[in-house]
């Protein structure tokens, strides 16, 4: 008899058309409190059950109680007001809207949340990356858009499916198998360092150089620069407390905290800064702000400074592309070349690691490219490289040395002679022996009779060392000569 399948297992019936079905229940209604009955089909009966159980252990992953049929759009608008706009900042909450609301929703918004696959948003990425940009005006060619957008969306849709996975809405998140495009790495620019007192002057004859002086000299970014309040200022300890950033957002311009933890810091400036920063207070000594716009009396827009810095590069005659972000990556180039140690530099930057302010912020100059070479060579200058012929006739012995060996030599030969009857009989001295006969044809077998020279230096055989079974001392072969 058949076993009977316990509750929640399903079961597995054949159809008339052939097929079999498996059917499980996925859980109850609240609504109506009546079960939620699901079902696949196979053409086998091995096939239906291998399904099944695929369908049962994905149910487990799923609260078939939480879920709508929401649509991706639906989900990620969703997930927008609840999960990301309350959570970050209202520049990064300006393009994960636009994201949405130009690229996800017209693209793949009507697709299931729960039938979303990997080569949809796969395609996605591609179809967006090769003309997703939106056609502004007309005669608009070039209609594709950066890597750094495509990796900026992926992020934020990830993020959105990720979040639908932790409700067990679906079992898994489709984006984590898509392959993005590369991180394109921009060449940083920078001022040059014999351009930058006329770009301080062009700064002063406008009126703004104690806060690009101040930017040259610390590195702030553009809505921390323009956020400064007066009170920031300690000049008793001669700080500045980095604690707030100005960003626009609806037309407006709106005060939030700065971009990461270690944004948050305290920066000592120079005896010339202070300076300036004082005289510059003579000019608005009731504003609560370090730099006042001077139309408005508020602060500056961070457009507004941006603008600005084009105007001075245009009047200190500086060809070079730079942005005004750009400054930032001059500062901490400057700094590491004059000697500054990259732990201190991440630290007035703001950031959280050395490494990272290396990697990033400081641009390679020529000359620092130049000096490098000069320390290599200042390094390998006292040592000579010699060739292998050179090294052998450094080794040789003095010829003092090399003339006693060759007179000892000589003395051993006279007293005794190859061939000679040195260790025979009278017998064997007339009538050479077999093995004497056997050394004369072959010169290798004379050992026993050969000086043993090999300790005097100088001493070098013509013929190669061989080594016997028995004796394991290297020997010469009687051939040699002496240097």
């Amino acid at each position: 008899m058949a076993k009977k399948r316990a509750n929640g297992e399903g079961n597995i019936r054949k159809r008339k058309d052939g097929r079999w079905e498996g059917r499980y229940t996925a859980g109850v209604d609240p609504e109506t409190g009546k079960p939620i009955a699901k079902s696949v089909l196979a053409r086998t009966q091995r096939e239906c059950k291998e399904k099944l159980q695929k369908a049962m252990e994905e149910l487990e992953k799923i609260d078939i109680t939480k879920r709508r049929d929401y649509t991706v759009g639906e989900w990620a608008q969703l997930w927008y007001e609840n999960y990301a706009k309350p959570s970050v900042r209202a520049s990064t909450a300006a393009y994960y809207k636009n994201y949405i609301d130009q690229h996800i929703v017209p693209r793949i918004g009507d697709i299931k949340l729960t039938a979303l696959t990997t080569l949809q948003i796969q395609k996605f990425y591609n179809e967006t990356k090769a003309h997703g940009r939106v056609q502004r005006y007309e005669n608009m060619d070039d209609l594709s858009l950066s890597n750094k957008t495509i990796r900026g969306l992926h992020t934020m849709l990830r993020q959105c499916l990720e979040q639908a996975v932790t409700e067990r809405l679906i079992p898994y998140n489709p984006a984590n198998g898509c392959r993005l495009p590369k991180k394109e790495k921009k060449k940083m620019q920078i001022i040059p360092p014999e351009k930058i007192r006329d770009y301080l002057k062009a700064a002063e004859e406008w009126g703004v150089l104690p806060m690009f002086y101040l930017e040259l000299s610390t590195g702030l970014r553009r809505g921390e620069l323009v956020a400064l309040l007066w009170s920031d200022l300690n000049l008793q300890t001669k700080t500045l407390t980095v604690s707030k950033s100005v960003s626009r957002g609806k037309g407006e311009l709106v005060v939030t905290e700065p971009k990461t933890e270690n944004s948050v810091r305290e920066i000592y400036l120079s005896d010339e800064a202070i300076r300036l920063l004082v005289e510059d207070r003579k000019n608005h000594p009731f504003s609560p702000y370090m730099f006042p716009s001077p139309k408005t009396g508020g602060m500056y827009g961070p457009d507004c400074v941006g603008r600005i810095h084009k105007k001075l590069l245009e009047k200190a005659g500086i060809e070079e592309h730079v942005r005004f972000h750009d400054l930032r990556h001059t500062f901490s180039t400057l700094a590491i070349q004059s000697g500054i140690d990259p732990k201190t530099v991440a630290e007035i930057l703001g950031h959280a690691s050395a490494e990272f302010s290396l990697d990033v912020y400081t641009h390679v100059t020529a000359g620092m490219k130049k000096e490098a070479a000069q320390k290599n060579q200042r390094l390998h200058g006292k040592r000579r490289i010699t060739t292998r012929n050179e090294q052998k006739r450094a080794r040789r012995p003095p010829e003092m040395l090399r003339q006693a060996a060759k007179f000892i030599f000589r003395c051993f030969r006279s007293e005794f002679p190859f061939g000679s009857g040195l260790g025979q009989t009278e017998k064997s001295q007339n009538s050479p022996s077999k093995k004497v006969r056997n050394m004369q044809k072959n010169p290798a077998e004379i050992r026993r009779f050969q000086p043993d020279l090999v300790g005097v230096s100088g001493f070098e055989p013509e013929a190669s060392w061989s080594r016997t079974k028995r004796d394991t001392k290297l020997r010469h072969t009687p051939s040699a000569r002496v240097l």
